[in-house]
């Protein structure tokens, strides 16, 4: 008697309005993605991205009490971020050219 074998894919089907299907093959064509990669691609990742939310963290306690420290201490600037947002943005220099 042959073995059923197991389906490792399953068919999704949905109904979209015209402009969303048009949305997603323009996105899709502009990632070189066929519109089925493109749709489960992003339905995969916003999946993911709600399990991640409600996921529960676990740590021992003495972790925990580890993580708390280390959210109570003051914060540090960092060097990097602190140049950063001293330099002014590329439409603030006198350089940029606004089309005037």
């Amino acid at each position: 008697m042959p073995r059923a074998v197991e389906r490792k894919e399953h068919p999704v089907s949905m109904r979209l309005p015209e402009a969303d299907i048009a949305i997603i093959d323009r996105a899709a064509a502009l990632r070189g993605r066929s519109r089925t990669d493109f749709v489960r691609d992003a339905a995969v990742r916003a999946a993911e991205e709600v399990l991640m939310e409600t996921a529960p963290i676990r740590m021992s306690a003495a972790g925990f009490q580890a993580f708390t420290a280390a959210l109570s201490k003051p914060a540090a600037a960092v060097p990097e971020m602190v140049e950063l947002f001293r330099r002014a943005a590329p439409w603030e220099t006198s350089g940029s050219k606004t089309g005037n």
